[in-house]
């Protein structure tokens, strides 16, 4: 590909070519992967490699052709994997070596995390790391005997050069196969035991809830906020668990630990002050140089954090945060028929961050002297520039503590600013921009509706519930099978893949805060009847859920996942459904599943507790007091609005909250806590229910306040 054209034209322009006249290697000019669907897998279409997809017809020609199989994983938006396709995959002698003595597969890890986090714990376990791009070579079988991420085309650094590699294992492969063969069988009885859980239940309680507490208090960053050293990850879902500690047992160190990372992350580089949304992560302690692409997952999981942060501090620079966040996300990453698109790649102009830096004078050619003086002082723009000679900007302290410095007010300084990060934004809209990534996901998608229909609840955002709704109704109708089942990814008309066990638990997360948002039954059945399949489709036996299918194809082994990485994982998702549905709709057995699930992984969570943050979330739930409130509206919608807005102002975590209105079936189909819920003579009525009891209504804010405890 050539480096001054962009990868989402390059991409743009391979999805448009009619390929139904091409041979089924591709052809001269490409190679298998132009019938692909993947922007990644596109991206690498014409590479003189002969790749394949991952499927049966590339192991079935590694086997008839007695060679062993290269698998290289990643992502469209990667950096690291850009680089190593312009070093090596675009390589004509790289691609001699391969296409003589391998038979080479690319893997999307976002189309099939099943191969991603089979591969990837291999890489783990045989190097003690990982990341992407994730590079193997495999038997014909599967089995892995070498792993490892990115490998220069030439060594260098204690790294090996990725040719002399690829020719002693082609040797190896024709000389000393045994040695190879042992090799990736003792891989494979090592993944097989590391899945095989020992499962021994264990007891609920706040053990390690505090457990996890007490790592995080241990690896906190007192200076800059956040966890240990750099490179820095947001992990959202951590520093929502500490929210929730901290309102259950009133530990400040909680509280303010989780406020200082959001804080820290919303005034740092890694956070695009200009267009806003955040990067992947930080590459330094300080927030400052971000690795700069920007995923959809990041954006959902952080906007939760901010608004759970919001409702717990009463702070709106988290509300405004979490906003801002999902402003970009219906800016930039919308789909053009409702769902949301993967994210945006780090490089454009085949650099890193180009984008997103600026110079003093750049920015003095764009505001003025006066306006740019102001701007450049708060965003820390210098002339020697804090990334290759440019400047990456961020806020030296926050607003407040500027405008002091300054000796104006708040609210003059905040208007200067945004008088100048609107020309500024604009004139950045003028550049190259960094590739998009269009696929579009199931379960990222039902994290990015979880956090619009919680703004749109919280903020009463009737454009945000809109985008989730859409979103929502995307999903349901154009990325099912005709018989109903979920699929993974859709790109240009396709839906396509199997869903996995993560697909199915997020994007239920999503249905069930579209329905506390705008309270139609009919998407609470959509939440039932997906949570039902995923019990057919995965469930295991033991306790828990398998990552994949029944009807799935198994990679190596049917992996079974309850640590939370980049993403939560799909098992603590599910779980915290399964008590919010419980609570949703009266239904014990959902509440059964979801103890049995966390009873099968607490011993792995005490463990490790920390690594664990979002299966502690639905343990908090569990743990309570949880509450179910059925709200039952008047002839006067008033009071029922002032009482939504005294429920959603708060921070509840262990609460449900219903919407009755009498004789509405699909509701009372679903759900038996509105069983004789009616309103007061007239009044609204809300509902407070607590241990399987409910109080007698209450027709008031101020009564249904003093419920509450507040």
């Amino acid at each position: 590909m050539e480096r001054n054209i962009s990868r989402e034209d390059a991409v743009l322009r391979l999805s448009r070519i009619d390929t139904s006249a091409l041979p089924p290697d591709g052809g001269p000019d490409f190679n298998r992967l132009i019938f692909e669907k993947s922007p990644y897998l596109l991206q690498h279409a014409e590479n003189p490699i002969d790749w394949h997809p991952w499927g049966d017809e590339a192991f079935d020609r590694a086997r008839r052709e007695d060679k062993p199989v290269f698998v290289s994983i990643g992502y469209s938006t990667c950096h690291w994997c850009h680089v190593m396709e312009h070093e090596s995959f675009e390589d004509e002698e790289v691609a001699r070596t391969l296409n003589r003595a391998f038979v080479s597969i690319k893997v999307d890890r976002e189309e099939r995390p099943d191969v991603d986090a089979t591969y990837m714990t291999v890489c783990q376990m045989m190097t003690g790391g990982g990341g992407w791009p994730l590079n193997l070579l495999l038997t014909p079988q599967r089995t892995p005997f070498f792993a490892a991420t990115y490998l220069p085309r030439e060594g260098r650094r204690g790294m090996p050069g990725f040719i002399p590699l690829l020719e002693k294992v082609a040797q190896m492969w024709a000389n000393d196969r045994a040695r190879l063969v042992q090799s990736a069988d003792e891989v494979k009885s090592a993944l097989e035991r590391l899945l095989r859980e020992e499962y021994a239940e264990g007891e609920l309680g706040e053990t390690p809830l505090r457990g996890a507490f007490d790592d995080f208090l241990q690896n906190f960053d007192r200076q800059n906020g956040g966890f240990g050293d750099a490179p820095k990850f947001p992990t959202p879902h951590n520093l929502s668990f500490l929210l929730r500690y901290a309102q259950r047992t009133g530990e400040e160190q909680a509280l303010n630990m989780a406020l200082r990372t959001l804080q820290a992350m919303r005034l740092g580089g890694i956070y695009d002050q200009l267009g806003f949304g955040l990067h992947r992560y930080s590459v330094d302690a300080r927030w400052l140089v971000p690795h700069f692409e920007k995923m959809l997952y990041d954006q959902a999981l952080t906007a939760l954090a901010c608004l759970d942060a919001f409702q717990i501090s009463g702070d709106d620079f988290f509300g405004q945060s979490a906003r801002e966040i999902l402003a970009y996300v219906q800016r930039d990453l919308a789909g053009p028929d409702g769902g949301f698109c993967c994210g945006e790649d780090a490089d454009s102009e085949g650099a890193e961050g180009t984008f997103y830096v600026w110079t003093p004078a750049q920015i003095e050619e764009i505001l003025g002297a006066d306006l740019a003086a102001v701007f450049c002082r708060s965003y820390g723009i210098t002339a020697e520039g804090n990334f290759e000679g440019k400047n990456i900007p961020h806020l030296r302290e926050d607003l407040a503590a500027l405008a002091q410095e300054a000796g104006v007010r708040l609210d003059e300084l905040a208007a200067t600013l945004e008088q100048a990060r609107s020309p500024l934004f604009e004139a950045r809209q003028g550049r190259i921009r960094p590739h998009r990534d269009d696929k579009i996901i199931t379960s990222w998608n039902g994290l990015t509706i979880a956090a619009l229909a919680r703004a749109a609840a919280i903020f009463e955002d009737r454009t945000a519930l809109a985008a989730a709704i859409s979103a929502a109704n995307f999903v349901l109708e154009r990325m099912r099978t005709p018989q109903g089942r979920l699929l993974r990814r859709y790109r240009a008309g396709e839906a396509a893949i199997p869903a996995f066990l993560e697909d199915y638990a997020f994007f239920v997360w999503g249905l069930i805060e579209i329905y506390m948002a705008d309270f139609d039954p009919s998407i609470l059945r959509s939440a039932v009847e997906l949570t039902e399949e995923m019990e057919k489709l995965f469930a295991d036996a033991k306790g828990g859920y398998f990552d994949n299918g029944a009807d799935a194809e198994e990679v190596l082994v049917r992996g079974k996942s309850a640590q939370d990485g980049a993403l939560p994982s799909g098992n603590s998702v599910a779980a915290l459904n399964l008590y919010r549905l419980a609570d949703l709709t009266g239904n014990a057995s959902f509440e059964n599943r979801a103890e049995r699930l966390l009873r099968a992984h607490l011993p792995q969570v005490e463990r490790y507790p920390s690594a664990f943050t979002q299966m502690l979330i639905a343990l908090d739930y569990a743990l309570g007091p949880r509450q179910q409130i059925v709200l039952v509206p008047g002839d006067d919608e008033r009071p029922l609005a002032e009482m939504l807005q005294a429920l959603r102002r708060r921070f509840l975590p262990c609460t449900v909250v219903v919407l009755h209105r009498p004789g509405d079936a699909v509701l009372e189909g679903i759900s038996s806590i509105v069983e004789g819920k009616e309103s007061v003579e007239g009044r609204a009525a809300a509902y407070v229910c607590m241990d399987r009891s409910c109080r007698a209504a209450v027709t008031s804010v101020a009564e249904l306040e003093e419920l509450l405890g507040n």
